[in-house]
């Protein structure tokens, strides 16, 4: 018993000592938090801290002088953020709160985005909106309706009804509600994920949501950024549109710190340089300390470079206005339209490059639907992706080769009669110099067919022909920052390609530029360029340096890259020169640059194409002009394609035009008018204008084939 009593004693003494010394550790720590390290202890517990992604302000585009195309501005969004806003199993307030809201914006003519591809027909029916083929197989997809491919805007609704508690409202209210619920699943609506609801949003409207915010529980307004335009006319097939982030792009750019809210590049140089542009976004934390004070520190923010493009802002302005005003006079309707593109010669700057018919970056949005459906599609590039048969343009590159290939020098002559007889059948020139002799550069300033026919398509061949053609730039890639389309260069094994067999005739008519070859007006400018600064071909690009988003200093600094090194003959090239010379001192465009202050070289060009109009086909002629100036240090070379237009020398006055604002605004002094009575081989004067583009043989149908 004695032990028992002295064994419960001594667990009694173990476990008070247990607790005394526990006692003594919380007592202790208790001091050291609350006296010796209190005012530490006190700050950290009196502080709580929250996060938030800041968006990096998206970069601006400039043009060469420094005039900003493209900047920034800022407005309202509304977004929806899910840890306030009623979650999933509360579909009544979500579905009443999303109603008042699209009320509320109607009321306020204010748009909200809607992307649900179904709408009510006047019978009050769902139907599937036109057009929106890409977006009604989303819908029906496994990821957010997972109905069959053949399922009805009927039947769309109905799940969306159901899944979405919208049975008591009515179809129209049904629609409008569906949508945000479709959006809100579609970009994955969660916490760490909002939702934006309208975009844009004018202060009155955000007013009456803050003013109710009691209601509109985790509806919030956040300040963002819209891309701001200059003059929204101004190169709007360069500079391209930005819009919000798609599911295909996510899925790219996820890993590269996109959310699903961010807003990309489309199309242009916005989608070119979107990493340079876009920025880093940032991370906000606002700690808040027990005095209701705040601290905000802002880490990882880094805004957009801005890009400095090549283009002069006011030489572009000319260009548009020029195409357009020469393409209304002289295209033919319905034909289509046209492109200009004007390039350094010695550096491959684009200085301006045009397109028509065009769009307005800031009404783009707004006018979507009609441009998208506007048969001469304005929304595309014709300068970069446009291609057309070259016609007589093609014959400067016939005459370099046949002279580099030692076929021919600068005496070298045929006679023309206006018949060219050919394995039996008969290619006509359709010139006015019947019973003459022509020489290389009066073949070039009258575009006598039956010359480059003997000397490029029989004595040449189509592969030397090809072989300098490609040195020039003709059927290559040019550099460009945007896509572009690398054209056609006709030969044996592109025929092969397209199971044709490449025949005789074939070789004549690509020396002229027809057959299927088929070139860009920017490659026709590269290519006149190289031409005129003697034989070196230069990348063509539009940006001429990166910078940061303060302008303190340069990310890029783009100097000019040599692709081809031509190595011709600079007497060859001095020859082909003073053909193009001859152009417009004794030929088709002596009415045009012959009137300039600046001594001006070029060629014509004319080619055919069938177009369907209205379930009729009709034949148009296309009318080009190649041009360089100064004539003897050539600094600009231009390219100007108009569809329709008839005739080569119908497009000089667009190069006029931008001949004229360069030499007398850019330039300090004019360059010296060359002398009239320059080198004319001899040759009599040419009376004939534009009669002598008829030789620039359309096409040739039966007398291709054989």
């Amino acid at each position: 018993m004695k032990l028992a009593r002295e064994e419960k004693k001594g667990r009694f003494i173990a476990l008070v000592s247990i607790f005394v010394c526990l006692f003594l550790v919380f007592f202790i720590r208790l001091v050291n938090i609350q006296v010796i390290n209190g005012e530490k202890y006190a700050a950290t517990v009196a502080t709580s801290s929250s996060t938030s992604v800041v968006k990096a302000t998206r970069g601006q585009i400039l043009d060469r002088n420094g005039v900003v195309l493209v900047g920034n501005r800022q407005g309202n969004e509304i977004i929806f953020d899910a840890n306030k806003f009623p979650e999933f199993k509360n579909l009544a307030k979500r579905n009443e709160i999303i109603l008042s809201l699209i009320n509320l914006f109607e009321k306020n003519g204010e748009e909200w985005i809607n992307e649900l591809p179904i709408t009510l027909d006047l019978n009050g029916n769902y139907q599937f909106i036109e057009g929106r083929e890409s977006d009604i197989e989303k819908l029906r997809s496994r990821d957010m309706l997972h109905l069959n491919k053949y399922a009805t805007a009927e039947n769309c609704m109905a799940q969306i009804i159901e899944r979405y508690g919208l049975s008591g409202y009515s179809k129209a209210d049904a629609v409008k509600i569906g949508s945000v619920c479709i959006n809100m699943k579609a970009n994955v609506f969660n916490t760490a994920n909002p939702y934006t609801f309208a975009q844009d949003v004018s202060d009155a409207t955000v007013s009456v949501i803050k003013e109710n915010s009691s209601f509109y529980q985790g509806v919030d307004v956040q300040i963002a950024t819209y891309r701001e335009y200059k003059d929204g006319a101004i190169a709007p097939h360069i500079l391209g549109i930005t819009g919000p982030i798609d599911a295909e792009e996510y899925k790219t750019l996820k890993d590269k710190g996109y959310a699903m809210d961010d807003i990309v590049g489309k199309s242009g140089i916005e989608k070119a340089f979107e990493k340079q542009l876009k920025g880093t976004n940032g991370i906000k934390t606002v700690k808040t300390n027990a005095d209701g004070s705040q601290q905000t520190i802002i880490t990882g923010l880094k805004n957009g470079d801005n890009i400095v493009l090549t283009i002069d802002a006011n030489m572009q302005k000319i260009a548009q206005d020029s195409l357009k005003k020469t393409c209304d006079s002289v295209g033919t309707a319905n034909a289509g339209g046209g492109a200009v593109v004007v390039m350094d010669c010695n550096t491959g700057e684009i200085l301006a490059i045009a397109s028509y018919p065009t769009y307005d970056l800031s009404t783009y949005n707004d006018n979507y639907e009609e441009l998208a459906k506007n048969p001469n599609f304005p929304l595309y590039n014709r300068a970069t992706l446009s291609t057309y048969a070259p016609g007589s343009t093609a014959k400067v590159s016939t005459a370099i080769a046949c002279l580099e290939e030692g076929i021919i020098d600068a005496s070298s002559v045929k006679y023309c009669n206006y018949n060219y007889p050919y394995r039996g059948h008969n290619f006509v020139c359709q010139i006015n110099h019947a019973n003459r002799t022509i020489n290389v550069k009066t073949a070039l300033q009258d575009s006598c067919n039956s010359f480059f026919y003997y000397y490029g398509g029989e004595e040449l061949g189509i592969d030397k022909m090809n072989m300098y053609r490609e040195m020039l730039g003709l059927g290559q890639p040019t550099g460009i920052e945007l896509n572009e389309n690398v054209g056609v260069l006709d030969s044996p094994s592109y025929r092969a390609s397209i199971n044709q067999e490449w025949m005789p005739g074939f070789a004549l008519q690509s020396a002229i530029g027809q057959a299927g070859n088929l070139f860009t007006p920017l490659q026709l400018c590269n290519y006149t360029a190289t031409i005129a600064n003697g034989g070196t071909r230069f990348e063509a690009h539009l940006v001429k340096s990166i910078l940061t988003s303060n302008n303190s200093s340069v990310v890029l600094n783009k100097t000019p890259s040599v692709v081809c090194e031509t190595g011709f003959s600079q007497d060859n090239i001095k020859t082909v020169h003073q053909g193009m010379r001859l152009v417009v001192t004794n030929g088709a465009c002596r009415n045009n640059f012959g009137k300039l202050d600046v001594a001006v070289a070029c060629k014509t060009g004319t080619s055919q194409v069938e177009k369907n109009i209205d379930g009729t086909s009709k034949v148009y002629t296309n009318g080009f002009n190649i041009s360089f100036a100064p004539y003897d240090k050539p600094e600009l070379s231009v390219s100007v394609a108009i569809e329709g237009a008839r005739a080569g020398s119908s497009c000089a006055p667009v190069a006029c035009d931008i001949y004229n604002y360069y030499f007398e605004n850019i330039k300090a002094e004019n360059e010296p008018v060359e002398d009239e009575n320059e080198d004319q081989n001899g040759e009599e004067n040419n009376e004939e204008n534009e009669n002598n583009e008829s030789s620039e043989s359309i096409n040739i149908d039966s007398e291709l084939l054989f």
